[in-house]
């Protein structure tokens, strides 16, 4: 039977969490509840009390009810849920994770659910699904429903959506369960695609995938960079083929799909090997061109989209990009190619191309030849990133040092789950 872990301050919505509970149950699925209130015990017996939720963030429930700080109540409480939540999951005693709340309680259900590793079911209700979700989701996969009506007792409406979110977490639960032992075991590679990138992406992952490997394509478009890099944290992804690193272009020009200053460090300091290519350096992206930054106003613009318009990275941008690059795998403990095409670094890029500018392309490529250290492999082709001759020589480059660093990886061929 599948276990849903219910979390949340069943002081101040007990009554929502009891209706929740009881319909998580009637649809088969058994529940753990945890309770990360301060004031007061609810009308039912909990698997883990306030008290718990305290201890385990090494606090006493009384001190911290007397004391009478909310910030520091809520920290505390989101610290203890999150240890209780893992350790349920480090003990196989959970399939799934759901809780509710408004800015608060979304931000203290959220603390354990991002914690978690990516697959394992989660589903938060919330007053804030409607708006900038950053804060809450950030890298992980949590599922928000949004709540309409505030969680504020049980009424026709809330008794709908409620339902309807026990109905999803215990799916959820469900197909978790049955799905952890259908697993391929395949090596995980992660690599990062622009729709600029898709075709160089799309034949290395095949070639990876024919070798055995099986690959997770991320979008780089900032939550796609950090949540690859939090996979290698976990353990999960082993190698990296770093097609598409315009994130970083973003976080040196100002755009908007920056994954922060530490983008392409995470794999080298875990010692992953690395395949790292140009990929939609040309671009810096930004949001509709009604809202784009007026300092930008005399470059040269593409609309990719309705949604997304992009600037031509300049020669002193696309310098200070390859030094950036350098600076960060050099630092690499593991090992680390470089793949240079010079014929351009996107779909826009090429000779013909909107975003054609071989003056800003060799200003990058003359950064990069000079900034990389020795132990660096670097390769120039004389191709555009889409060739598939170019993707082919990365994917079988990028197998060629994962066979060096773990010569026993087992490489099953055949199809992925």
């Amino acid at each position: 039977m599948a276990t849903v872990a219910l979390l949340g301050t069943f002081d101040t919505k007990g009554a929502e969490y009891a209706f929740l509970r009881d319909r998580i149950e009637r649809l088969g699925c058994a529940v753990l509840t945890i309770d990360a209130g301060v004031r007061s015990d609810p009308d039912f017996r909990v698997d883990f009390s306030r008290a718990d939720v305290a201890a385990a963030a090494g606090a006493d429930i009384g001190r911290l009810e007397s004391r009478g700080d909310r910030g520091v109540a809520v920290s505390t409480q989101a610290e203890g849920a999150a240890a209780i939540v893992d350790r349920l999951y480090r003990d196989d005693r959970l399939d799934g994770l759901i809780g509710m709340g408004g800015s608060g309680g979304s931000a203290l259900v959220s603390r354990a659910m991002r914690q978690l590793p990516v697959g394992v079911p989660k589903l938060l209700i919330s007053t804030m699904a409607s708006g900038d979700t950053s804060a809450y989701v950030d890298t992980s996969d949590i599922t928000m429903m949004y709540a309409v009506v505030d969680i504020a007792g049980i009424n026709d409406l809330s008794a709908r959506i409620l339902t309807n979110a026990a109905g999803a977490i215990s799916g959820m639960a469900r197909a978790y369960e049955s799905f952890r032992s259908t697993q391929s075991g395949r090596p995980l590679v992660g690599a990062t695609m622009y729709g600029t990138t898709t075709a160089c992406v799309d034949v290395a992952r095949h070639r990876l995938e024919d070798a055995g490997f099986e690959v997770l394509v991320f979008h780089a478009t900032g939550s796609g960079g950090r949540a690859m890099e939090a996979l290698m944290k976990q353990g999960h992804i082993v190698a990296a083929l770093d097609i598409t690193t315009t994130e970083l272009m973003d976080e040196i020009a100002g755009g908007t799909t920056s994954a922060g200053p530490d983008r392409l460090e995470i794999a080298g300091s875990l010692g992953l090997p690395q395949v790292v290519s140009l990929g939609g350096v040309d671009q810096i992206t930004f949001a509709p061109a009604s809202a784009m930054p007026a300092e930008f106003a005399d470059r040269l613009l593409y609309q990719h989209n309705a949604s997304v318009t992009l600037v031509r990275s300049n020669a002193e941008e696309a310098a200070q990009f390859g030094r950036t690059l350098c600076r960060k795998l050099n630092a690499a403990r593991g090992s680390v190619s470089v793949f240079v095409p010079l014929r351009g670094t996107s779909e826009y890029a090429v000779a013909g191309g909107v975003f054609h500018d071989p003056e800003a392309d060799e200003a990058l490529f003359e950064s990069i030849r000079t900034g990389l250290d020795p132990h660096v492999d670097l390769v120039e082709m004389d191709t555009h990133i889409n060739d598939p001759d170019f993707a082919s020589a990365m994917a079988d480059k990028l197998e060629e040092l994962c066979l060096r660093t773990a010569p026993g990886l087992n490489l099953s061929r055949g199809d992925a789950v």
